[in-house]
């Protein structure tokens, strides 16, 4: 996979409010698609971007760890970002293992806080419910750490019978770019 980094795509720097950081770090409970175990990758997209990310194949393994960093250029905090799992497959169409969506807007309200290095590392900041609107298996936190507000989450895999990814996400912000105090919430 080619990456393409956002100094490569600068003529787009108007609609860009700035970067997310995407941590895939581990999948639990990955549904099997092969005889007794899944070959699972993530790909993770957002909207009509042909920006798609794609993490490492791990090899039979249900419970795998990935603890991969994919950056989405991001235009709009009310377009979720889609992450959908497969099962690689070397003779026949990769299996989906199931599916599930990053909504940006709580997370995108705690970064517009601004807060600064006052706050002590480890404090939580907002707190996210897990509820039938989101992908949220339990409470989601954003949190102070290193000077960035990062949101950890444990999201369900949608359309399959088990599994969940564990994520986290960062804002990045970008020199030239309208930032997320640009009128969006």
């Amino acid at each position: 996979m080619i990456e393409t980094t956002w100094e490569d795509n600068s003529w787009m720097m108007d609609n860009v409010l700035g970067l997310i950081k995407i941590r895939i770090k581990r999948g639990i409970n990955l549904a099997i698609r092969d005889s007794i175990s899944s070959d699972p990758y993530v790909i993770v997209n957002m909207g009509e971007q042909l920006q798609k990310l794609k993490t490492s194949v791990v090899k039979n393994n249900c419970n795998p760890e990935w603890n991969e960093e994919l950056t989405l250029s991001i235009k709009d905090v009310h377009t979720p970002i889609h992450l959908q799992v497969f099962d690689k497959d070397t003779f026949s169409i990769d299996d989906k293992i199931g599916d599930a969506e990053i909504d940006l807007k709580p997370y995108a309200n705690a970064v517009q806080m601004k807060l600064d290095d006052t706050v002590s590392d480890g404090c939580v900041i907002k707190r996210i419910q897990a509820n039938r609107t989101n992908c949220l298996a339990e409470e989601s936190s954003c949190i102070w750490k290193d000077g960035k507000v990062i949101q950890e989450m444990v999201l369900r895999l949608r359309n399959v019978e088990s599994g969940e990814l564990v994520v986290d996400i960062q804002w990045v912000d970008i020199p030239g770019s309208r930032g997320l105090l640009g009128g969006q919430s």
